[in-house]
């Protein structure tokens, strides 16, 4: 139990790792280089939006509606205060009424107001409908796992009173990038981080049927036995001491972890691992040397082995490089 009767405030030094399996996965996503656009459409109007990989696209509907198409999906129809995120930038189409054919989105002309903010408006001059669109990037790589786990479309209601909050800040994002203050900007680009956060917690709190990874971190169990291994990477695990951290027997977590997860409990921790050392390498710039010893390697050798494995790359040629920007 943790010690509720401190007398003195602790350092940030001090703060225990999160027990929430799902917040290092979202950390890892290193979402930047947000593109904002306040879009004003009237009936009849329609735009086709291309395929834009490692780019998460958010559509905010402040008022009216549209109909929404992904190749394979069936048509869904989004109203006024709704989010729908497309977290594997998948081609899609919005239109105004399903019989209406879109317009390629380079073909809409837009006003610039700043090289991330942008004003669209289009259409026939009928009946209205604002939406704000956030496009937001993401490290492919370090957020593979959970963006294969989301399905091509989360659509919230935002009118329900546990997604309130979602509702203030998709507004306070159109207020922050109407402004253009100095530091909008980055207001900006934080705010689309909660809202993408926002929108997978939500959905992951409710959708139901869900298999594989996400199954796991909503497991009683193995959901901690996650965490345990998500906040505490450097730990010489092994499966008899995780089953005792968590109440499970040794057979007991090895069946029902590679039952859920798809991967046995040290090919996941190796998977963790090197993924913490891709960031610590494209980040800090930190040894090789270092990172072996970290997580329990002993050698370089069996270290780049590992990671190789994991991204078919040496740990050499990552480091020191920064994540792409847009």
């Amino acid at each position: 139990m943790p010690d509720t009767h401190r007398s003195t405030p602790r350092t940030e030094t001090e703060l225990p790792p999160s027990s929430d399996p799902l917040a290092a996965p979202l950390r890892l996503m290193k979402m930047t280089g947000v593109l904002h656009c306040q879009a004003e459409f009237t009936a009849p109007w329609g735009l086709d939006i291309p395929r834009i990989p490692g780019s998460i696209a958010i559509h905010i509907v402040h008022s009216g509606s549209f109909y929404l198409d992904i190749a394979g999906q069936p048509t869904l129809e989004v109203s006024a205060g709704s989010v729908v995120m497309i977290p594997h930038g998948t081609a899609h189409q919005l239109r105004s009424a399903p019989d209406v054919v879109p317009t390629q989105l380079t073909e809409v002309p837009v006003q610039l107001i700043t090289d991330r903010y942008e004003r669209m408006r289009f259409g026939g001059g009928g009946d209205p409908t604002s939406v704000s669109y956030c496009g937001v990037r993401y490290d492919p790589i370090a957020a593979e796992r959970l963006i294969r786990a989301l399905p091509l479309a989360i659509h919230i209601d935002m009118h329900k009173q546990e997604n309130d909050w979602l509702l203030q800040t998709s507004r306070f994002i159109t207020m922050e990038a109407d402004a253009t203050y100095p530091g909008s900007e980055a207001i900006v680009t934080r705010l689309a981080d909660i809202v993408v956060v926002q929108t997978i917690r939500a959905w992951f709190s409710n959708a139901e049927g869900q298999h594989g990874w996400l199954a796991a971190l909503r497991d009683r169990q193995i959901g901690k036995a996650l965490a345990n291994l998500h906040r505490d990477p450097s730990r010489d695990w092994t499966v008899a001491m995780l089953a005792s951290e968590i109440g499970m027997s040794r057979s007991a977590l090895s069946a029902r972890f590679s039952d859920l997860v798809g991967l046995s409990v040290k090919q996941y921790l190796t998977e963790w691992r090197m993924q913490l050392a891709r960031e610590e390498l494209t980040e800090t710039g930190q040894t090789i040397a270092a990172l072996s010893e970290k997580y329990g390697y002993h050698s370089e050798a069996a270290f780049s082995r590992a990671f190789k494995r994991t991204f078919r790359v040496t740990p050499g040629s990552v480091r020191g490089m920064q994540p792409q920007q847009s």
